[in-house]
């Protein structure tokens, strides 16, 4: 085997073990919740373009939020290599051509987290807020 091909496979196997290593990192690492596999009641709020409000109380055992506003059949949206992303609330859908997008806050704070990543406690709150930018 060449030098140049062997510079190859190992750039290739040091790629592999990056994926791997970060993978790992990513999963013992993300946010988890502190009630995992629990029945856990929160509340949703959702904030539409004309400022009006409606809540939703949800029980689940869903560990992350994703789950637990999919079983209400609240979200949907398209899949990315992030996760979810949100493009209908409640069966209101934003408007691209407007530069709408649903907003998650945690409590009254912007999620650093999408659906995906964003575990669910007991007692938590969240918003989706329909937002232009």
């Amino acid at each position: 085997m060449s030098k140049k091909n062997k510079k190859i496979l190992f750039g290739v196997l040091g790629l592999v073990v990056a994926v791997v290593v970060l993978a790992l990192l990513y999963i013992n690492l993300r946010p988890q919740p502190k009630d995992a596999g629990g029945k856990k009641t929160i509340t949703l709020t959702v904030v539409y373009a004309d400022a009006s409000t409606k809540d939703f109380k949800i029980t689940t055992n869903e560990d992350y939020l994703r789950g637990a506003l999919e079983q209400e059949n609240l979200i949907a949206g398209d899949e990315s290599e992030w996760g979810l992303y949100v493009k209908t609330v409640d069966g209101v859908t934003a408007d691209d051509a407007a530069h709408q997008y649903w907003a998650l806050y945690i409590g009254d704070d912007y999620a650093q987290t999408g659906v995906d990543s964003t575990p669910v406690n007991d007692g938590d709150s969240f918003k989706l807020a329909l937002e232009t930018y």
